[in-house]
């Protein structure tokens, strides 16, 4: 009768159980693996034969028989080094060589030649999986256990090699289960970041532009000469804002699990992803793709800040590839074998020369580039991009009497703690419609919270008139004008929100 072992397979994001039979039947010996599976899959023939054989046990070229391991569901891909543990645990309780009662456990794990375990990928999501489905046990590498620890109410078993787990399975040794990780919710982490806002001088219209962009999680474009310090204050957003909650930072968590990005002694991510893509990123790095269609640049920044340096010089291809991200928060990523959504809630940051020399409109050097140039540089930037961003801000060159001042500036820990007063404001107005900013809102959302009183619509017809708004860009100007008055602690949008909401809109709407 076949051995059952349970497994999990990755896909996308989150896992699905995987059924691994072990048969042993009478014939010559061979060794063969159906059910979809990949070249790694394939390959671990080779690692759990050793395995055994150096954990002291027969391994299967020594009983010649035929072995046929079956991974169910059979039309889901199977990918990776993980299924080595089920598969050399299925055939040694097939073969005889071990008993032990596997119901309602998952085992996962790629196995070293000397029968050590290695670490894999997406424990978080195989924990989540194990508990939706009712299983009571998960088993694990031993690095593996504090993410896997993560979710409550599960045991989590964490082996080093399968010697030890053969015992501790026939009740000969005790493996103590993982306990549950600190509960994060109110555990305190120190923020280290490498920039604050008061090593900045000048640039207060700029500073005060991305305290309403951290505030309400809302997208900025800025542009000004080289060494005016557009990359130092996208370097330095992260510092203001807040740390995420315990559902944020499970989710982010469990998007670098997958990825294999999660480093083993910060099982749970407290502060912000900040990603930094360098503009010869192909789409495939910044979207997501390959034959396995990986979470991409915008998926590992969720719920944190792309940062896009040098805005123009990516791609069009790449840059247009932003549109359903930015406007829904979540990719599609689609290939022959596989198709996986991955959420995209990320603030867009991105900086610019206003042109090709990086001088236009600046008092200090000349412009260089001809009128043609000019023309060409700003059509690397299509109309549905722009559309897209709420603030448009110039970062002049800073003038040098601000660079030897000495007089104080903000520090970002001042500016953060008005911004996570202006989330929970937000919090509570929109935490049932479980969105966190205002940037989320949708259109009925947005009639709700951000009505206009008469003066304000006035304003705001006139504006739409001049500025040529589009009705995307009118609902963005809404959300913009909210989270202003948020900051402030205004129940209602006032006017002189309004027009400082208007002040961040481009000169020329596309």
């Amino acid at each position: 009768m076949p051995a059952k072992i349970f497994s999990a397979a990755i896909n996308g994001l989150w896992a699905r159980p995987v059924e691994v039979e072990v048969d042993l039947s009478p014939g010559l010996h061979s060794f063969n693996i159906v059910g979809l599976p990949d070249k790694a899959v394939e390959e671990s023939k080779e690692r759990v034969s050793a395995a055994i054989k150096n954990s002291g046990a027969t391994p299967p070229g020594r009983k010649n028989k035929r072995l046929t391991v079956n991974l169910a569901p059979a039309d889901l891909k199977k990918q990776g080094p993980a299924y080595d543990l089920p598969i050399a645990l299925g055939y040694l309780l097939a073969s005889g060589q071990t008993n032990f009662d596997a119901n309602g456990k998952i085992f996962v794990g790629e196995l070293a030649l000397d029968g050590s375990l290695r670490p894999v990928k997406g424990v978080i999501a195989i924990g989540l999986m194990a508990k939706e489905n009712g299983f009571k046990t998960v088993i694990v590498p031993k690095i593996n256990t504090a993410e896997a620890a993560l979710i409550p109410d599960l045991e989590v078993i964490g082996a080093e090699n399968l010697s030890q787990l053969l015992l501790h399975l026939e009740g000969k040794i005790l493996i103590k289960s993982e306990d549950p990780a600190m509960d994060s919710k109110n555990q305190e982490t120190e923020a280290i970041y490498p920039i604050d806002m008061a090593h900045i001088q000048g640039q207060e219209h700029a500073k005060r532009a991305l305290e309403i962009a951290a505030a309400g999680g809302h997208n900025v474009l800025m542009s000004g000469p080289p060494g005016s310090g557009k990359t130092l204050l996208g370097r330095a957003f992260t510092s203001i804002l807040p740390l995420m909650n315990h559902e944020e930072a499970l989710e982010v968590s469990q998007i670098y699990s997958v990825a294999g990005l999660l480093a083993a002694d910060q099982p749970l991510i407290r502060l912000r992803p900040f990603r930094a893509p360098h503009h010869t990123a192909s789409a495939a790095s910044l979207i997501g793709g390959g034959t396995s269609a990986k979470p991409g640049e915008i998926t590992l920044a969720h719920r944190g800040v792309l940062f896009l340096d040098e805005f123009p010089e990516f791609p069009r291809q790449v840059l247009e590839a932003l549109r359903q991200p930015l406007e829904e928060g979540k990719i599609t990523v689609s290939r022959i074998q596989h198709t996986a959504t991955y959420p995209a809630k990320f603030i867009l940051i991105g900086a610019l020369n206003p042109c090709p020399c990086g001088y236009f409109s600046d008092p200090e050097k000349e412009c260089k580039c001809s009128p043609t140039q000019l023309i060409k540089y700003k059509r690397r930037l299509s109309g549905p991009i722009l559309d897209r961003i709420d603030l448009h801000i110039e970062v002049p060159r800073v003038k040098y009497q601000k660079l030897i001042s000495e007089e104080a500036n903000e520090t970002s820990e001042t500016i953060r703690q008005r911004i996570e007063k202006a989330r929970k404001i937000q919090g509570d107005r929109l935490g049932k419609y479980k969105i966190l900013t205002n940037s989320e809102m949708n259109l009925k959302q947005i009639k709700k919270y951000c009505q206009l009183n008469q003066e304000c619509q006035d304003i705001m017809r006139q504006a739409v008139t001049n500025l040529k708004l589009s009705a995307r860009a009118y609902h963005r100007l809404l959300k913009l004008s909210r989270t202003i008055a948020d900051l402030e602690g205004a129940d209602e949008i006032y006017p002189y929100h309004l027009t400082e909401a208007l002040q961040y809109r481009p000169t020329e709407e596309p």
